[in-house]
């Protein structure tokens, strides 16, 4: 083989390599995209499914939020060539020996105060990125974003409302410190605004998160 035919052996196996190492780096960077809005996909869905299974009032509002907010995330699955969607949770049955009139009041009343500490929350000014130290509560959650607008705010299937919940991004030592203003299918689900002063670049799922109970 003469020398410019291994020179240019040489040269396309070191363009090869390269563009297989770019290629690689573009299917991680779009594995952890698609993580983050396949579990924000799941949390939605299973929000929906537990209205529907025990509806109140506000629950055909609620679900036409969540609704819109799941026809974006599969807009920004299909920008990011995430697969097929994860398959939608299992609706979960309705609690047994209740009645239907108690538990329409009961339901209407749960209602009621949430609209009362969303609009307290909508009434404050964003909380700091910092906040005091509290409980380290649900270790090893992560964390992701319910896709929701407003003010900087939090939904939790553990905490009632107005809990004061400081979400720290381990990766960045971002913090945000919000209150809980609705019921999800997590320990702390953030929505938009909230999500944004923690998050990094380009990516729907913190990993590596603190959450600490703080009020």
């Amino acid at each position: 083989m003469s020398t410019k035919q291994k020179i240019a052996l040489m040269t396309g196996a070191a363009t090869l390599a390269g563009g297989f190492a770019v290629v690689t780096m573009s299917m991680g960077h779009a594995s952890v995209v698609c993580d983050g809005l396949d579990q924000a996909l799941r949390n939605n869905e299973s929000f929906i499914a537990g209205q529907r299974a025990n509806p109140d009032a506000q629950s055909a509002a609620r679900i036409a939020n969540r609704e819109a907010v799941i026809k974006q995330i599969d807009v920004q699955r299909a920008a990011s060539g995430c697969g097929a969607a994860p398959a939608a949770p299992a609706a979960p049955a309705a609690p047994a020996g209740q009645g239907q009139g108690q538990n329409q009041q009961g339901q209407t009343q749960q209602g009621q105060n949430q609209n009362q500490g969303q609009n307290q929350n909508q009434g404050q000014a964003a909380p700091p990125a910092g906040g005091a130290g509290g409980q380290v509560v649900c270790a090893g959650s992560t964390v992701t974003l319910s896709g929701e607008a407003g003010a900087p705010a939090a939904s939790s299937n553990q905490f009632p409302l107005g809990t004061r919940l400081k979400v720290t991004n381990l990766d960045n030592n971002k913090s945000t410190t919000v209150s809980v203003t609705s019921t999800s299918g997590s320990c702390a689900l953030l929505n938009n605004a909230a999500f944004e002063q923690v998050r990094e670049p380009g990516k729907f799922l913190i990993r590596k998160a603190r959450i600490e109970r703080v009020g």
